[in-house]
């Protein structure tokens, strides 16, 4: 595509110092979208003072080995003290020249530096699109003064948008009952996979036992207390491992773990790990277990479809729809450990087989063409042969799991996809 005809476009959103889920998903959005437009990107640095981070002990330690595609121009990045990272920031923006601003939502934390951003890019005539992860990090919701930070602070940076992108109609409704957003454009544009964690084999089907992975963040609303005791409701020759960082202070489930009589059937990796432990974990596994018991989006469950395993997932928020065309999945109520076992049983004949992954970073890019449209920013027609269903809001999407009730409203998006 000629350079003159390409809109330039600055995505914001988490860097590699505080490796998480959002760190891989601005990276992989960034590549995505060069291939219909010019791509910026400032990252977020030091999101805060590293002794209130939960995984402070790694902070700045080369974890991942996903890295932006030749031509991505990179500022890395702010500090969440501003100065003189975020007159730096400013200045890129403003080298950069782009048709428009696209600020990633996760945490609180990052949001005086986006009204910094937003600010400059308005007096820029540079619109701002927000794409939410969740309304708000769970952590932070339980914490009075940050819940009511985030509720006060972020009404400008909403007034500001132009447009906003969510992952799933559960965001696009949580979104609009917290903030009430009315005739702003916005699309769903589904979570484009995690293919750079693949493993290139097909699964095999172990005649000797079952392995049963847990992948994530360890924190209050995984439910990974619900999974430890279903598994001890499985046969013997299953067994289990639990790979991911205690946040939160909540070690119930390495208490649980540590006096579960089917522990010498567990195998319990407390830390976040690295790219290439990622590939190694999922390839051994049979079958992920994702036991949330609320959650916005999850970055091991596109891990897990990407790998082509078989999946048990709660019923829950936005995980219904981003699971909901997997081949895959087996869906289970929320905080009922008896319901989960039954789901893992369940699941055993799709075991041994690579299930195929509908996500589409593709779908993505078009997703953004659409929105950016609305705004009055028009990227070059696509080519017919290129032409698919570009949102989901056009899409009717079938409910597997209504036979399920009611799933809990909530967060917890693929922050910490780890």
């Amino acid at each position: 595509m000629p350079a003159a005809d390409r809109k330039r476009v600055l995505v914001v959103g988490s860097g590699w110092r505080f490796t998480s889920g959002i760190s891989y998903y601005t990276c992989r959005l960034a590549n995505a979208l060069t291939s219909r437009y010019d791509v910026g990107v400032i990252l977020m640095r030091q999101l805060l003072p590293t002794r209130l981070y939960p995984g402070r002990e790694r902070v700045g330690r080369p974890l991942n080995n996903l890295r932006y595609a030749d031509g991505v121009e990179v500022f890395d990045g702010i500090d969440w003290w501003g100065l003189p990272s975020l007159t730096r920031a400013v200045r890129f923006l403003r080298r950069f020249r782009p048709d428009v601003l696209v600020l990633q939502w996760w945490t609180g934390a990052v949001l005086h530096s986006y009204l910094i951003l937003c600010a400059a890019a308005r007096i820029a005539g540079v619109p701002v699109v927000i794409e939410f992860h969740e309304v708000q990090d769970t952590g932070e919701a339980r914490l009075r003064w940050a819940a009511r930070y985030v509720r006060a602070c972020i009404k400008p940076l909403l007034g500001a948008a132009s447009g906003i992108v969510v992952h799933s109609r559960f965001d696009q409704e949580q979104l609009q009952l917290a903030y009430g957003l009315g005739t702003v454009p916005q699309v769903v544009a589904r979570h484009g996979p995690y293919d750079h964690h693949q493993d290139a084999s097909a699964p095999t089907a172990r005649a000797d036992s079952r392995e049963v992975l847990f992948f994530g963040t360890i924190r209050p609303y995984k439910g990974l207390e619900d999974l430890i005791e279903a598994f001890g409701q499985l046969p013997e020759d299953w067994r289990l491992t639990v790979v991911g960082e205690t946040w939160e202070g909540w070690t119930l489930p390495a208490e649980l773990i540590a006096a579960a009589p089917a522990r010498d059937r567990i195998t319990f990796v407390n830390r976040y790990v690295t790219d290439a432990e990622v590939n190694d974990f999922f390839a051994a596994a049979d079958l992920v277990v994702l036991p949330y018991r609320r959650s916005s989006a999850s970055g091991p469950l596109h891990v897990a479809m990407s790998h082509g395993l078989p999946v048990v997932v709660t019923a829950v928020g936005g995980l219904i729809e981003a699971a909901g065309d997997y081949p895959g999945v087996r869906f289970a109520p929320p905080a009922d450990p008896a319901a989960l076992a039954q789901a893992i049983r369940q699941a055993t004949p799709l075991i041994g087989r690579r299930h195929h992954d509908p996500s589409s970073w593709e779908r993505t890019v078009l997703a953004y063409d659409d929105l950016l449209t609305q705004i009055g920013i028009h990227p070059p027609a696509v080519p017919s042969q290129a032409a698919s269903p570009a949102v989901d809001k056009r899409e009717k999407l079938s409910d597997p799991a209504a036979s399920l009730g009611p799933t809990q409203p909530g967060g917890g998006g693929s922050r910490g996809a780890h």
